[in-house]
């Protein structure tokens, strides 16, 4: 049985690998297996790596033909879930570092947003939020997730016309914090470890509640008026129209 997410823990360093032997959807069950992993992470760990092993893939988002079968349940669940996670990575009392070597469509890109430091590989990958692309509003957790993060003429591109950068206009618009050769990612990602860990932990994990705050709060607002059954039920008409790609 393929193992969607596999946790390795070396002198503190704690990486937590994606591959579901396809393309990463962000299913309920891949979701939990990532937040139990970080449950693992906080208990022995002092940075967290989150990064994908297959081959031009970080991850391909939220499972489509969920939305396209319009099952509502199932849908609020597998978002509801995605939005928790995002919030849980947000305000991680650890220092993590998201790492993207492939693409990443909207929860794949949510969760890198949600990382303290951002290691991009040049290549044609894309990342931000297409939902409008194909039919989805971005919810208003994602919204005020990439609001924290992207400059704003970017942020408004991405959201309002589903506009996916590759890493290098990703780094300019906020969505990655470093960009390097693909040969070059390991050693950069050293580079960054050594740097975290350097770092007074307890310290990090105030100034991180400090300065999210504000964003915490609206991402979890968004997800209490947005992500209910009664809500998602408002808005199933428009999600049924989802095409999704062959």
């Amino acid at each position: 049985m393929q193992t969607r997410v596999s946790y390795v823990e070396r002198e503190g360093v704690a990486s937590i690998l994606l591959d579901d032997g396809k393309v990463n959807v962000m299913s309920v069950a891949m979701l939990a297996d990532i937040a139990s992993a970080l449950e693992r992470a906080e208990r022995s760990a002092e940075v967290v790596v989150l990064r994908s092993t297959r081959p031009g893939i970080f991850s391909a988002g939220f499972d489509l033909k969920i939305f396209a079968a319009g099952d509502v349940e199932k849908s609020l669940e597998m978002v509801r879930a995605g939005a928790e996670l995002a919030l849980r990575l947000m305000a991680f009392p650890l220092p993590t570092i998201g790492v993207m070597e492939g693409h990443a469509y909207p929860m794949g890109t949510f969760l890198l947003l949600s990382c303290d430091v951002r290691l991009g590989a040049r290549g044609p990958y894309r990342m931000g939020l297409n939902e409008v692309a194909i039919g989805i509003a971005p919810p208003g957790f994602a919204i005020e997730l990439a609001r924290s993060r992207l400059h704003p003429s970017w942020l408004s591109r991405t959201v309002t016309t589903g506009e996916m950068y590759e890493p290098d206009d990703a780094l300019v618009a906020g969505l990655l914090d470093r960009v390097v050769s693909p040969e070059a990612i390991d050693a950069e990602l050293e580079k960054i470890v050594a740097a975290v860990r350097a770092i007074h932990q307890p310290s990090h994990a105030t100034a991180k509640r400090r300065l999210r705050q504000a964003t915490m709060d609206a991402m979890r607002e968004a997800i209490d008026r947005e992500l209910t059954m009664a809500a998602y039920r408002a808005s199933a008409q428009a999600r049924a129209a989802v095409a999704v790609p062959g």
